[in-house]
Order: structure tokens, then sequence, then C-alpha cells
């Protein structure tokens, strides 16, 4: 987790200058979050705080839960990570796993607050892993299902076109990050739930 250190400390400097007594809707995750650069003029209704850092892991979020989300005091989570973790080899299993863990630290720090878990994107670099990404979206699916303040938005299919694969022109050229047009589309998927943050 060491390669992380730099830009955790950055996040948590940032979470320091929030004014005191702020509660923001914390968006939380890799760099899915970290790049997305219109977020606040995306939500103007929302006092928004970015916590993504770049090439993070499910795994990675959930050990740096502690020293970046719950110092944010966030009167709502929005959360997105696992791509990586499939990316990097691990099973849909696995990922389901780290996501429990990251769901028992909210129960315990953060109890009352609204988790908000956006699903594993399929892109055009990971089209191979097509399959795990979607066993792994139903196996957190499933634990959400069980959570009190808890609910999965589905950011995955919005960004297929009518071949089912992942539409080219919402995503960079390299074909794992989004490109405009693709935040657009997850701006929109959120809309509809934005009460809820």
């Amino acid at each position: 987790m060491t390669w992380y250190e730099n830009e955790v400390s950055e996040l948590e400097k940032n979470t320091r200058e929030q004014p005191a007594g702020n509660r923001p809707v914390v968006f939380y995750g890799s760099s899915s979050i970290r790049l997305w650069k219109t977020l606040a003029n995306d939500f103007l209704e929302l006092d928004l705080l970015n916590l993504g850092f770049g090439g993070s892991t499910l795994a990675a979020c959930t050990w740096f839960f502690d020293r970046l989300v719950v110092p944010a005091n966030p009167r709502s989570v929005v959360f997105y990570a696992g791509d990586n973790d499939l990316g990097d080899g691990r099973h849909p299993e696995e990922v389901y796993l780290f996501f429990c863990a990251f769901a028992e630290k909210m129960r315990r720090h953060l109890p009352q607050v609204p988790l908000t878990f956006l699903s594993i994107k399929i892109s055009p670099s990971r089209w191979n892993l097509v399959g795990q990404i979607r066993w792994t979206n139903q196996l957190i699916a499933g634990e959400i299902g069980r959570m009190p303040h808890a609910q999965l938005v589905n950011t995955t299919d919005p960004l297929l076109g009518a071949d089912g694969r992942p539409a080219r022109e919402y995503f960079e050229s390299d074909g794992l990050h989004l490109s405009p047009r693709g935040y657009q589309v997850w701006k929109n998927a959120l809309q509809a739930h934005v009460d809820n943050f």
C-alpha cells in the first residue's frame, strides 16, 4: 500500500482544510472518481469532497478508509472500486470479500451514513473480464441488499452499446478510463438517486 502514500497524504490535507462542521458527500474510490473533473459542476446542489486516488483497488480503499473517509465526517459516501482488483488478477469472490470488509468499516465507524456503490464498469481494455465483472457486481449487490443504508447504482450497463459491448465514445483512448461523455452517462445514472445522498 506504500505506493499510494503521497496521494493519500495529499487527500488527508484536503480533508483537514474542510470548514469545521462541514459534512460533505464524499466521492471515494479509484481513478474513475479521481479523474471526474466535472464532478462539482455535475452536482451543484451537493457539497462534495473528491477522495479518489489513482490506481486504487477496493482493498486499498478499505485499507485507507480510517484515514480518508472517517475524518471527512461525510453525510453520505459514493463509492467506486473493484475495477483494478479484477485487472490485477483478483477473483470475484476476493473482491466481494474486500467489499464486505469495507461494509464492516462503514457499519463500525459511520453506521447511519448512506452508502451508494457504483457498479463496476465494463471497459474495452478489460472486455476479457466481462464475466468476472458481472459476477462481482452480482455478489456485491447481494451484500448491499443486506445493508440498511446502502444502494447500488447501475453504472455498468449504460456504458454499453446496442451490441452489448462497451461503447468506445464513453472511454478515453486507453480503453479504460471514462471520457467526458462517459462521465455524463454516470451523472445521468446517479441523478435519480441524488435525494438519497
